[in-house]
């Protein structure tokens, strides 16, 4: 990518697209497009179309989606399927129709088959059954590599799809019901260890800033605690979701846009097969760390981190999800690029990220 080439990001207030952002500006690229969702929404073909039309992008990355973690994908299944084949629709396709250059398109590694062999790699997609409760956001993400792979055959064009690990970092979202996990655990832990201090000007000065479910510090001393009580969170314990036994693979954020940001400039369709290949199929790319740690394990870091001296506990009448979901990274590593955060740096960096918000 030339340094003043137009590059649109879409989601650029989001977890990776903050993070790619703050990557190409510091990496020297000054032509950078990001657009608010109340700027325009991607859902809108018109107005997508229009943006295109205007703005004329040359490079394209499509980090926006509707995202949340195992609760939010239970409630909320159709948003998650139409949502995000709307997204993708809209952005692929006009990036297509305005011949853009090079497009990386950001997907999920929950697109793998629930009992997958572990570490999972590239070509295990769509051999056996999703996990029920992602299913339709994974359906939603499979569909859109399938259609970056498909155009490139069709029609030529440069559209890579890379599928990160679970990731985490500045900009998260915080809200206990749509959050992923770690960002979720953090928020419980220091709301609990705020309660179990009696810093309740703590307690009120976060809910000011992220309400939950309409309560926020102006409330009252009942109300808040009653909310709070709802998400497993009081002055005793935190309550967390599932065994605690799943594990899991994290990769902080801007790690994770270092390494989109190494791929559009060093890796191309062509690179992401083996030449000769009678079906090309399965040309994403993993992006992780390879190594995994269980929830409880996080749950622990993150305790240690707020200095939390109350009860750790689990609820396992609630869903664990997929039990083990670990990358493997090396068709990414085989290319050139390897992670340099590991998790215990990485729960540090984001509490103190967390306090300073």
């Amino acid at each position: 990518m030339e340094k003043n080439a137009k590059i649109y990001v879409a989601g650029h207030r989001g977890l990776v697209g903050s993070a790619i952002w703050k990557n190409l500006q510091e990496k020297g690229y000054t032509n950078l497009v990001g657009k608010t969702h109340k700027e325009l929404d991607l859902l809108d073909a018109v107005a997508v179309r229009r943006f295109f039309d205007e703005e004329q992008p040359e490079y394209v990355f499509l980090a926006a989606a509707f995202v949340g973690g195992i609760m939010a994908n239970s409630i909320y299944r159709a948003d998650f399927i139409y949502k995000n084949l709307q997204i993708q629709q809209n952005v692929i396709g006009e990036s297509y129709r305005h011949g853009v250059k090079k497009l990386l398109f950001l997907g999920s590694t929950c697109i793998y088959p629930r009992d997958a062999e572990q570490p999972m790699k590239e070509e295990v997609l769509l051999t056996s059954p999703l996990e029920y409760t992602n299913e339709p956001y994974a359906i939603a993400k499979i569909a859109g590599l399938k259609m970056c792979e498909s155009f490139n055959l069709q029609y030529g064009t440069n559209y890579i799809a890379v599928m990160p690990t679970n990731l985490y970092g500045p900009n998260d979202n915080f809200d206990l019901e749509r959050s992923h996990v770690l960002p979720a655990m953090i928020r419980k832990i220091h709301l609990a260890h705020c309660l179990k201090e009696g810093n309740w000007e703590a307690v009120c000065n976060d809910l000011n800033k992220r309400p939950v479910e309409g309560i926020s510090g102006a409330n009252s001393r009942e109300e808040i605690l009653a909310i709070l009580k709802k998400y497993g969170i009081d002055g005793e314990e935190v309550r967390l979701w599932g065994t605690g036994t799943p594990l899991r693979e994290f990769l902080w954020s801007e790690e994770m846009a270092d390494a989109s940001v190494f791929v559009m400039e060093h890796v191309d369709f062509k690179d992401t097969y083996k030449a000769g290949d009678k079906d090309i199929r399965n040309c994403h790319i993993n992006i992780g760390t390879g190594k995994e740690i269980t929830i409880r394990g996080v749950a622990e870091l993150i305790v240690k981190a707020v200095g939390y001296q109350g009860r750790l506990t689990f609820d396992s009448t609630k869903p664990d999800g997929t039990m083990r979901k670990l990358t493997d990274p090396s068709k990414l590593h085989a290319l050139g690029w390897h992670h340099k955060i590991d998790i215990e740096e990485g729960v540090e960096r984001m509490y103190r990220w967390y306090l300073s918000e």
